[in-house]
């Protein structure tokens, strides 16, 4: 093969959906490079990847593992990105750093389309990548099929660059490189061996290199030229032709094998070295230009006992020596990683990933020079995706609670795509993130990681209230105790408002039937009444008029109307044909074109409303469905929304209007509410 192997070190990222082997073929990657002597396993909990407590416990990746190699004198980091679609921001952002992404899949027509969200985001951002199909060994489609469901979910092409050779009960047994027209024969564990090429596979071999050349032609006109006189190419051509256009992100090379037999891992290093682009390359990609102070971008935090705060780098420009200020900050230790395990280092160089200590106020996203200076023209970091799923959270221990908030604080340096917030509604501390599981990570953290144990909750919803009629209410509080008593005696007004329009207060007091001091106390003490109505829930859209009263020259004071008020107010609301509002939201939900009717019965059978539906805006056979749903409806939406949708499905929200709510359903909620002890408000 030809092509000069970059001289400086190369970040190659993991990713692909949940469950197709990524971390094996980490280790398969790390055994062939020599970087580990015994290859691990997910199942023993003894990989380099998914070293975490919690990552062990479910077996899956829920955060991003490095692993720093060396390759026939090249200096290579992995990134093994999570897979599961509700912690892709951390993959995202990994890619951010990334010479190249190897998109892990499995060898099934059916779930091709897990894989078109990330082939969408490396499309988009114009990343250069490889596919390798997956466990081909236990598997039995055919490849030309798996290409062609693949096809459908990329815009790059697709090039394959190996045929499968099958053996007995149709098992692969080994691969044709397309190329060098040269076939091996697997030995799991060790490199292949170089065989004749099997007649049974000649044919579908000219075959599949005529389609990779015709492709590679779309990019060449004299390569195009050449297939047209039937001159056929050299191999060190159609390897520069290769090269070129995959860095260039023109086209998608396709290889095959199997992590968990080391089949195919050597292969694909070998096409890293020759064809993955220098990190120059990448980070004029990037917007970062060539000359000036070293620049490094942080991808991921991580807080480890012992350690402190952990900032991951890659190198873009220049050097950093173990001790510099950056943004401000002095840099407390440097390490190179392999999972778990750190190896201290005086000096990172361009290109090189690794861990800055002792980095607070540096964040996920973060670009970090010397000056604190920031050049223009960077391409812009990923954005933190809507918060789709939320529980409520408290700290077993009560007096745990700034505790609590400090390792929330810690939890979402490290998981960008986590919020949290103290509902003023409900007084519920909230947790937001992409769904279910990763919620249950996030609380798994907090009790493993920060021994802060967490119970957690569906959320409250917050339903308000309102009235449908008008009532003139008198309220009088009299006291008499040992001195001076308490006297306030108001008349008010209670009346709708229009939907939106909020709480007004109108003092039409004349003559001077109450004292002017007075009166702050009164709409004082109406404004309290309102937080729990007589339903048991924020009042919203009312007007209350104060038009009459008396007072006593000595008794009377600004809280006894304060609390003649809240008197009025209390026997007045009931009369008011008080009414249940419940909060709708507009969602946006974002689908395969295949699963749109699905979709829309989800919304009806929720109680929403379909606004309609349209292409999803540069998405290929996606769909865009609107509608409204009531938020009590929503708490659970992305995780049915996901099981529909082969776990690619998402939507977007925000608070649209609060409609009446009556009849059984409104019953229950007052049934309950009434039940409760009052919110806390913050």
């Amino acid at each position: 093969m030809t092509g000069k192997p970059g001289s400086a070190p190369r970040v190659a990222a993991l990713v692909g959906p949940y469950l197709v082997g990524k971390t094996t073929l980490l280790e398969s990657l790390l055994v062939a490079t020599g970087a580990i002597t015994r290859k691990g396993s997910v199942k023993e909990s003894s990989t380099v990847g998914d070293a975490s407590a919690e990552a062990r416990s479910r077996q899956m990746s829920i955060e991003v593992n490095v692993a720093s190699a060396q390759y026939l004198g090249d200096a290579w980091t992995f990134i093994d990105c999570p897979g599961s679609i509700e912690i892709v921001h951390e993959t995202h952002n990994a890619l951010m750093v990334a010479d190249v992404a190897i998109v892990v899949c499995e060898p099934t027509v059916e779930r091709a389309l897990t894989v078109a969200p990330i082939l969408k985001f490396l499309d988009d951002n114009n990343i250069p990548h490889f596919v390798f199909v997956n466990r081909i060994d236990t598997e039995a489609p055919r490849i030309r099929d798996v290409l062609e469901a693949l096809q459908s979910v990329s815009e790059r092409p697709l090039v394959l660059r190996q045929v499968p050779i099958r053996g007995d009960d149709d098992v692969v047994t080994g691969y044709v490189d397309l190329v060098s027209e040269r076939a091996y024969q697997y030995r799991p564990g060790q490199p292949s061996d170089l065989i004749p090429i099997p007649t049974t596979v000649k044919d579908r071999k000219q075959e599949a290199r005529a389609g990779l050349l015709e492709t590679l032609a779309d990019f060449d006109d004299s390569l195009l030229e050449q297939l047209l006189q039937d001159t056929v190419p050299s191999k060190e051509d159609i390897y520069k032709h290769l090269t070129k256009n995959m860095r260039a992100d023109r086209i998608v090379p396709v290889f095959l094998g199997s992590a968990e037999r080391d089949n195919g891992s050597r292969r694909l290093l070998k096409a890293l070295r020759h064809e993955v682009p220098e990190p120059s390359e990448t980070a004029a990609r990037r917007g970062i230009p060539n000359q000036g102070e070293p620049l490094a971008q942080v991808f991921k935090t991580l807080n480890v006992p012992h350690v402190g705060k952990l900032s991951l780098v890659r190198v873009w420009r220049g050097s950093f020596a173990d001790g510099a200020t950056v943004n401000g900050i002095r840099v407390g230790g440097m390490f190179r990683l392999l999972g778990l395990q750190q190896t201290k280092v005086a000096k990172a160089e361009a290109g090189e990933v690794v861990a800055f200590g002792r980095t607070e106020g540096i964040s996920v996203g973060d670009t970090l020079t010397p000056s604190g200076t920031i050049p223009a023209g960077l391409a812009p970091w990923p954005q933190r995706p809507p918060s789709l799923f939320a529980l409520s959270i408290a700290a077993e221990k009560r007096n745990d609670e700034v505790k609590l908030s400090a390792a929330l604080h810690r939890l979402v340096e490290e998981d960008p795509s986590l919020s949290y917030e103290m509902n003023p509604d409900t007084g519920e501390l909230l947790l937001w993130g992409q769904g279910e599981i990763h919620l249950q990570i996030a609380a798994d953290k907090l009790r493993l990681r920060y021994n802060m144990p967490v119970t957690a909750k569906r959320p409250q919803v917050p339903y308000k209230e309102t009235i449908r009629k008008s009532v003139s209410q008198h309220g009088r509080h009299k006291r008499q105790t040992g001195g001076h008593g308490q006297f306030g005696d108001v008349h008010i007004d209670i009346k709708p408002r229009p939907r939106g329009a909020g709480f007004m207060f109108e003092d039409k007091i004349v003559g001077g039937a109450i004292p002017r001091n007075f009166i702050p106390g009164v709409e004082e003490g109406i404004i309290d009444y309102l937080k729990r109505g007589p339903l048991g829930f924020t009042v919203v859209d009312v007007g209350v008029a104060l038009t009459d009263g008396s007072y006593h020259a000595v008794d009377s004071s600004e809280m006894a109307f304060k609390t003649a008020a809240r008197i009025a107010m209390s026997e007045g609301m009931p009369k008011c044909d008080p009414v249940l509002l419940e909060p709708i939201f507009q969602v946006k939900i974002s689908v395969p074109t295949h699963f749109t009717s699905k979709v829309q019965r989800l919304l009806s059978q929720r109680r929403g409303h379909i606004l309609g539906f349209d292409a999803k805006t540069g998405w290929k056979s996606w769909d865009e469905v609107s509608g409204t749903l009531p938020q009590s409806e929503m708490h659970d939406l992305i995780i049915e929304l996901r099981s529909l949708t082969l776990g690619v499905g998402t939507f977007e929200w925000k608070f649209d209007h609060l409609a009446e709510l009556t009849g059984r359903l409104a019953e229950k909620v007052v049934e309950t509410r009434q039940g409760a002890p009052a919110a806390v408000h913050a």
